[in-house]
């Protein structure tokens, strides 16, 4: 008997499975669109068979079994490069793989390949972003804040140069790693990100997308102890995911000011203010050195109100100094509020060219809100609902907005 609900788990398995999975089928087959294709079939088949037999009790295992088969069907068929026969026929040697590089990590070597110097810096991060993290297009265009059909050429034009110049899939070496781990830290970043607010249908938040990618900030750190920024960045996903428990509650948002710090994990907490602290020993600040360091205010403040607001407008006026970027003044114009009003601050976020991202339209709502330019504000919320995927946020700017005095 069809079991209607096994469709949605098949979907969701799959999206937890995605990263390792393709990992997996570039490891072994060292083609990214064999890959993909050979991937995206196992989901199929999955689609069709699990609805009638359930869920086998090694989804991964089925998953990696069953697009494994494919691609060897693929290459078999294809006929095109040579010797891909005999090298389809090891794909059932049970016997463990060569050493690919520095450590044993598929997903962390496929980061890498992806962010191979050759690429443009933000193509390397898209690619990854798809690969690994499984993000759509869509997604991943609304992060860059690009149309999608632009995102999509990227992607496809990282791919073919990927092939085209027989980049390897493997963790570089050590003289290799600082070309390349700064794209490898922001694509951690953006991971988490869309796991930590995700744009994904019914699900507010994706733990599979932030736990995965505070594994692999870990596995960096361990690989590079003495990047003071792979060890900002680690303290920035744990300081942040230490609120996650508390950031939504019954499927509505719940912001940092609203939330029950007694829910806030103390044991990542913990961790991450240890390692913000060896990075402030060093002084040699970074981008998301700074970042953690904004959030180990936050997380120290024993309420909202104890919060050292001083403290969050100087850091991002250190951040400034390093990353002029838009996001940034916007970040820094919300501290500014609490220090010295919502005014001074509204005309700082009115200069910023942020019309398409949805956390302007937000900034700017709640501003207008608290200078009681209530019909203003109002638009600012029917903006922001327009470029809002998340669920739970969602739910939180509709409150907010009908709470509105006319």
């Amino acid at each position: 008997m069809t079991d209607p609900d096994t469709g949605t788990a098949v979907e969701r398995i799959f999206r937890e499975e995605y990263g390792r999975l393709i990992a997996s089928l570039v490891r072994r087959f060292g083609d990214i669109d064999v890959a993909e294709e050979a991937a995206g079939e196992a989901l199929l088949v999955a689609l069709e068979k699990w609805p009638e037999t359930g869920v086998p009790p090694n989804p991964g295992g089925w998953l990696t079994t069953t697009a494994v088969r494919r691609a060897i069907d693929r290459l078999r068929r294809e006929k095109v490069r040579e010797g891909k026969h005999e090298a389809a026929a090891m794909i059932h040697d049970d016997s463990p793989h060569e050493p690919t590089g520095v450590i044993a990590d598929d997903r962390l070597r496929l980061v890498f390949t992806c962010c191979h110097p050759a690429l443009a810096p933000e193509t390397r991060i898209a690619l990854t972003l798809r690969l690994l993290g499984g993000l759509t297009v869509a997604e991943i265009a609304a992060a860059f804040l690009v149309q999608e059909t632009t995102m999509a050429q990227r992607i496809t034009r990282a791919k073919s140069k990927i092939k085209g110049a027989n980049i390897p899939y493997r963790v570089p070496g050590p003289e290799d790693l600082p070309a390349r781990v700064g794209a490898v830290l922001a694509v951690l970043l953006l991971i988490f990100n869309e796991g930590y607010l995700s744009a994904a249908d019914g699900e507010p938040v994706r733990t599979e997308l932030t736990g995965e990618a505070i594994r692999l900030a870990r596995t960096l750190h361990e690989l590079m102890p003495e990047d003071l920024e792979a060890t900002g960045l680690l303290a920035l996903l744990l300081l942040t995911e230490s609120r996650r428990a508390a950031r939504v509650r019954e499927g509505v948002l719940v912001p940092l000011d609203e939330q029950d710090r007694g829910g806030w994990d103390r044991t990542l907490i913990a961790e991450g203010h240890g390692l913000v602290r060896q990075c402030l020993a060093a002084n040699r600040p970074g981008r998301y050195q700074i970042l953690a360091a904004v959030n180990a205010v936050h997380t120290d403040a024993p309420t909202a109100a104890a919060t050292d607001w001083s403290q969050v407008v100087a850091l991002y006026d250190q951040l400034a100094r390093i990353d002029s970027s838009p996001i940034v003044a916007l970040n820094r114009a919300v501290a500014v509020a609490e220090l010295d009003g919502p005014e001074v601050a509204l005309a700082i976020v009115e200069r910023l060219p942020l019309e398409g991202y949805h956390a302007w339209h937000v900034t700017r709502a709640e501003l207008l809100r608290r200078l009681g330019r209530s019909a203003e504000s109002r638009e600012a919320y029917d903006a922001a609902l327009g470029v809002c995927d998340n669920t739970a946020e969602r739910a939180y700017l509709t409150r907010r907005r009908g709470e509105l005095v006319s």
